[in-house]
């Protein structure tokens, strides 16, 4: 893990202890700091024994604390913490801003920051991927894999130093004010999210804090393919004191040979040629060769729940794509299986607790779909939407859609989870989710 002399000698608050707050507790522990940490799970208390107080920060006196270190999940907007602390003149912050402090503490290493509303943990996982076969040493973490302060510091090696890669939400960019990414990305910009910020100008604002908190020598890497991304973009441009045009690049899916992209079996669809643009733009900015790059995009495989190819049976593709949980994230998955001599191919699995009531952003794409198969909380109205505009089965649960897609798919089409939905109706998480759509493919015959 983690340890830094920055938090030597100084008093932290700690609310939530799941994973990123116990390896908070580790880090700060460890490094000489005083922790009163909190849970409401007895369990979770349990697990910081002989590392911290016990103090619930709604309920003792903050006066002197260093930070409050909140969970990304906590809602500043609707949390009573928020005006405590406020009233306490102590700044409630995440893990990541506790990395940011560490920086100057750790061996000489760079920093790469991906954030956007969808792909990010593809991009994330892809650009770790290309830079572990350059030969650098490097993590991810952040809003993918391990919590980064569990993580041991990286040592620089032969090829150059280490390269943290943070996969990095709205939610943690609010909780962080000194983040300096030597490579800054965004992906895009979509709704999500609005229960948690002032209308969508608000959730646009601490996308673009990622780039404010950059040094103006910095690279940025921004996909210009929405209006809010291209906004921020421009105003980047200007804004930078430095004057140096490449150290703001635009790039976007169309910077992708489609004949090359056939070659990359886990980056198929448009949405993953933008990201893997992105991905390129990064890796050349950390001085990547171009071979290297070439061959991590074919070398490179899908993550659980991302457009993640299960298996195939009677000749029939099953894709997990769980992650997908908003029509936004969804829309590219039906891009990716266009119609093969006039004959739609996809079998559609959606449904849960929808974000919305509507599938705007993949109307464009329904004429890909053969059959779609609603489930949850939202499959009675995706149901009654969708009838007109391809043939539905209300399946109500997952595994009854599945093996209701089976019976019907040809050689050649692709059985598709990606339900554009939140899965807390029925499941504990899109990875609980995706791991159901695993098992009920496992067991068709």
């Amino acid at each position: 893990m983690i340890v830094s002399d920055a938090f030597a000698g100084k008093t932290y608050a700690v609310l939530g202890l799941a994973r990123s707050g116990l390896a908070t507790v580790n880090c700060l522990s460890a490094s000489g700091a005083r922790v009163v940490a909190w849970d409401g799970r007895e369990e979770a208390r349990a697990a910081v024994a002989g590392k911290a107080e016990l103090g619930d920060p709604m309920e003792i006196d903050l006066s002197g604390f260093d930070g409050i270190v909140v969970s990304p999940g906590v809602p500043l907007n609707r949390h009573p913490i928020t005006m405590r602390a406020k009233l306490a003149g102590v700044p409630i912050i995440g893990d990541i801003e506790l990395f940011a402090l560490a920086r100057p503490t750790l061996p000489p290493h760079k920093v790469v920051g991906i954030t956007g509303t969808n792909g990010k943990s593809t991009t994330t996982a892809l650009i770790h991927h290309i830079i572990a076969q350059a030969g650098y040493p490097t993590v991810m973490g952040g809003n993918i894999g391990l919590p980064i302060l569990g993580q041991p510091p990286l040592e620089p090696n032969l090829k150059g130093p280490g390269v943290y890669v943070l996969e990095l939400s709205s939610y943690q960019i609010d909780l962080t004010h000194s983040l300096d990414c030597d490579v800054a990305v965004l992906l895009n910009i979509t709704p999500d999210h609005l229960d948690r910020y002032d209308g969508f100008e608000g959730y646009v604002a601490s996308k673009a804090r990622l780039f404010a908190m950059q040094s103006a020598d910095h690279v940025a890497v921004i996909a210009t393919e929405d209006e809010p991304s291209r906004a921020i973009a421009q105003n980047l441009r200007h804004s930078r004191e430095s004057g140096r045009g490449d150290d703001v690049k635009a790039v976007g899916s169309s910077d992708i040979d489609p004949v090359a992209q056939l070659t990359w079996p886990a980056l198929q669809g448009p949405h993953n040629a933008q990201n893997a643009a992105v991905a390129i733009a990064v890796a050349k900015a950390l001085g990547i060769d171009e071979a290297t790059i070439a061959n991590a995009l074919i070398s490179y495989a899908s993550l659980p729940h991302r457009m993640q190819a299960v298996g195939t049976r009677n000749g029939v593709l099953y894709v997990n794509d769980s992650k997908a949980t908003n029509a936004a994230s969804t829309a590219p998955a039906l891009a990716a299986w266009p119609p093969v001599d006039g004959r739609p191919r996809i079998h559609w699995i959606l449904g849960g607790v929808a974000k919305s009531d509507n599938l705007d952003e993949c109307v464009p794409h329904f004429g890909n779909v053969a059959h779609a198969y609603t489930i949850g909380e939202a499959g009675h109205m995706f149901a009654d939407l969708l009838r007109g505009s391809m043939a539905v089965d209300d399946s109500e649960m997952l595994s009854a859609a599945v093996r209701r897609a089976a019976r019907i798919a040809q050689p050649g089409d692709v059985v598709l989870l990606s339900p554009a939905c939140a899965s807390f109706d029925q499941f504990r998480d899109f990875e609980a989710r995706g791991d159901a759509f695993v098992a009920a493919v496992g067991a068709l015959e």
